[in-house]
């Protein structure tokens, strides 16, 4: 059985960990606290879930999820998580994390500066333009009219594939945004970014996307 080792367990983080032990995955759950904090959340996910610190459920993963803020993306221990898939939800807000300059400067993205952090890992970018609220709620089957679609973004192809059936599972189409360079175009100000959109008007907010209007 697949163990999914979620490195932050907030909104989106805790929504995530819901659809993975409906899906039949177990979990192991943390935050920047303590394990004791995520009882609650622990007893409603049910048996398939325990909570741990984070370097401690990257080393239970067999694939990871990375929902935080940037800023603390430098405190992800690389070594737990190394060879593994790393599935990353996070956004760069410079009101919370400070500026980044490699970012403001269009040098880089969030995604990639964490894998660029986790040399061996696996990154993919998914799940980080929905609101937590809307993962339980608007998910349909496979070929429902009007389904929503969520894109991906990573540098290897069985990450991707991952992240695919993840979210197909969970009642989503999934958009292929390329590569890590290219996650810009599904971050915060893009067209595509929170709105409720099918594949065909995805690929066309992902196209439509202006790198300068992109965290201004």
């Amino acid at each position: 059985m697949t163990t999914i080792g979620f490195i932050g367990s907030g909104k989106i983080g805790s929504a995530l960990a819901r659809l993975a032990v409906a899906q039949g995955y177990d979990v192991v759950v943390s935050n920047s606290r303590a394990p004791e904090t995520l009882a609650e959340l622990v007893a409603e996910l049910g048996s398939r879930a325990t909570a741990a610190r984070a370097a401690d459920a990257a080393a239970a993963a067999d694939v990871a999820v990375v929902s935080i803020p940037a800023k603390n993306i430098g405190q992800v221990d690389p070594e737990p998580l190394a060879a593994k898939i790393v599935l990353e939800t996070n956004n760069y807000y410079f009101e919370r994390d400070g500026r980044i300059a490699a970012i403001d400067e269009e040098r880089t993205t969030v995604s990639a500066l964490l894998q660029e952090h986790l040399p061996t890992s696996r990154v993919v970018k998914a799940f980080n333009h929905i609101s937590f609220a809307h993962i339980p709620t608007q998910g349909l089957p496979s070929g429902s009219e009007g389904r929503r679609a969520l894109a991906i973004a990573s540098d290897f192809d069985d990450a991707k594939q991952w992240a695919r059936d993840f979210i197909d599972r969970a009642g989503f189409d999934a958009v292929d945004a390329g590569p890590l360079a290219n996650s810009w175009r599904i971050e915060r100000d893009s067209p595509g970014y929170g709105r409720r959109l099918t594949a065909p008007q995805l690929e066309a907010a992902l196209a439509e996307a202006v790198r300068s209007a992109v965290h201004p």
